[in-house]
């Protein structure tokens, strides 16, 4: 049996359910009352999970802080001024040590944390009210890195100019199918772009000129606009609407749909939004099989910022 194999086997959904059992609902409060305070946050969780796992797996390593002697991912391209959300991740981590102390590592509670993020995006615009969206039991038993790499975080992550062969390959240089990569995009329903990146059909430019415009500071191509204005607070399948409309705002998007190979699945989730969770699920759970440190590999971070 293949090394990676063996590490996907012992994750577990049950993984603390002696030794820490109220580490989900501990992740889980910090996670909401940080979309509490503010709602976009909850994206940028999402995101910071996904960068995570694409450089060296599922391990905590993108969590950790640069030193005099040790430069991390944070300040990678795809990383730098764009991946946010370790404060909630610090304060989840913080509450669950509370309970637990050394038990869960970093890379679990990012894990926990970025479901989270999906079930309550899901619900959010009905004031909390019981979630109905997609969620999962996430497989844990994850340990955290004591590297990290910064050549990786430049060249395994995806670019907003990136091609659908492209985005296939880098996908699939992780295990993930084109169909989990088509599914797994859906995540950008809930997120934000720098307005430089935008490649936009004409037609379309006026709408998100202003959208930029108004979410400028500095009137910069590096102020936001969300990827969806429909519903940008809101996880659901707007996103493929978007993208058969030809109102992909990323490049990387649109390819998406664009006269290739995945325009059907794209049609399949503006046609049944079910079918969409369905398969974003299935694609979540995959994405957090790449790669764990488990066993006595890695260590459980006091910090997540740092190693102990």
């Amino acid at each position: 049996m293949a090394a990676g194999s063996w590490a996907q086997q012992q994750l577990s959904t049950g993984f603390y359910s002696a030794s820490c059992p109220g580490a989900q609902a501990a992740v889980r409060s910090a996670v909401e009352s940080a979309i509490g305070k503010e709602t976009r946050i909850g994206a940028s969780i999402l995101q910071l999970f996904f960068h995570d796992c694409f450089v060296q797996g599922c391990d905590g390593s993108l969590l950790l802080d640069d030193t005099a002697g040790f430069q991390g991912e944070k300040t990678a391209a795809p990383n730098n001024g764009s991946v946010r959300g370790f404060e909630v991740v610090d304060d989840a981590k913080a509450a669950v040590e509370r309970i637990c102390p050394g038990v869960v590592s970093c890379a679990d509670v990012l894990a926990l944390a970025a479901r989270d993020s999906v079930v309550l995006k899901m619900w959010c615009r009905l004031a909390f009210a019981r979630p109905a969206g997609p969620s999962w039991e996430v497989k844990l038993g994850r340990r955290d890195s004591t590297t990290a790499s910064f050549a990786g975080a430049n060249a395994n992550m995806p670019a907003a100019t990136s091609g659908l062969r492209e985005l296939t390959d880098l996908f699939a240089n992780q295990g993930l199918s084109q169909k989990d990569m088509v599914a797994l995009s859906g995540s950008h329903t809930l997120g934000q772009a720098r307005c430089v990146n935008f490649d936009i059909d004409s037609g379309f430019a006026g709408t998100h000129r202003s959208s930029c415009s108004s979410n400028s500071v500095s009137g910069d191509g590096n102020s936001l606009a969300p990827l969806d204005l429909q519903t940008p607070l809101v996880f659901e399948n707007n996103y493929y609407k978007n993208l058969v409309d030809r109102k992909g705002l990323l490049h990387s998007d649109q390819e998406l749909f664009n006269g290739g190979v995945t325009d059907q699945q794209v049609r399949s989730y503006v046609d049944n939004q079910s079918v969409f969770f369905a398969d974003f699920l299935a694609g979540m759970i995959k994405l957090g099989d790449i790669s764990p440190l488990t066993g006595t590999n890695g260590q459980i971070r006091k910090n997540c910022r740092r190693i102990n």
